[in-house]
């Protein structure tokens, strides 16, 4: 998939203010199959009772995931990436904020996009067993059912992943530097492309079981630039040695065989 740079307009998200709610369960000890919700990829398979199919899809499929840290979700649906909060309770209670969203135009989308939206706003309720998860309203009505995903990490792939913190320490733009260092991971092609400071960078990289990762056979253009303050070396050998990754939410952290966090980054949404 390529990534198209678009102005895009981000509205407003409308958080909760109560204090005192409390954390997705980990587990749903109550079910016959307990999963875990949070860190997991829900993928969309049925809306307003119409099944989705999303196997032939050769973009990025829709879905979202929880972050119990932060009581945040995040997702992507079809056409833009969105995000919100969302209030839990010990009794299969789940309420969702109203979405913010990026505000890209698409057309022969798999769902109305306002359609998942008004799903999530009328969620009460939530249940999960054998990796299904069904977000029902107050009448105990299923408004919407995704299964977990069993391909590559949708929370780090086709999103732009600008560089906050380098060995530890916090990474500040040169003025004098033509843009941001950042990277993105592109499912078609297992592609890496992004900016390392100077030069622009691309490779290979593969994806495997407990968030293991590997970059491979990087190349850069060959820009010089004396006056910018950057080592690209030191950029680039985050790559070349990272295994391994965690992300929480918009933030990804690459560590290195021996889990030694190596850089972090923010996910940016334009």
């Amino acid at each position: 998939m390529k990534i198209k740079i678009v102005a895009l307009a981000v509205i407003i998200l409308t958080a909760f203010g109560c204090k005192s709610a409390k954390q997705l369960p980990g587990t749903m000890a109550n079910e016959k199959e307990s999963v875990r919700l949070s860190d997991i990829t829900w993928e969309l398979s049925k809306l307003n009772g119409e099944d989705i199919d999303q196997s032939g899809l050769s973009k990025e499929k829709i879905y979202f995931r929880f972050n119990a840290l932060d009581h945040t979700v995040a997702g992507y649906s079809g056409c833009n990436y969105f995000n919100g909060t969302y209030m839990a309770d010990d009794n299969g209670g789940l309420s969702f904020s109203k979405m913010a969203s990026t505000r890209m135009a698409c057309y022969d989308t798999v769902v109305e996009e306002s359609q998942l939206f008004a799903a999530f706003e009328l969620t009460k309720k939530v249940s999960a067993s054998g990796g299904k998860l069904v977000l029902k309203n107050a009448t105990n009505g299923v408004v919407a059912e995704f299964t977990k995903s069993k391909s590559g990490d949708t929370a780090i792939t086709e999103k732009y992943w600008k560089l906050k913190e380098l060995a530890g320490d916090e990474v500040v733009m040169a003025e004098n530097q033509e843009r941001e260092i950042y990277f993105i991971l592109k499912t078609n092609e297992n592609l890496i492309t992004g900016f390392s400071g100077c030069n622009m960078f691309s490779g290979q990289y593969t994806m495997e079981s407990e968030n293991q990762i590997r970059f491979e056979q990087l190349a850069t253009t060959m820009k010089i630039c004396p006056d910018v303050a950057v080592n690209e070396s030191e950029i680039l050998a985050v790559f070349n040695t990272a295994l391994n990754y965690n992300v929480s939410g918009d933030v990804l952290r690459l560590n290195n065989g021996e889990g030694d966090l190596l850089a972090v980054f923010e996910a940016i949404y334009f």
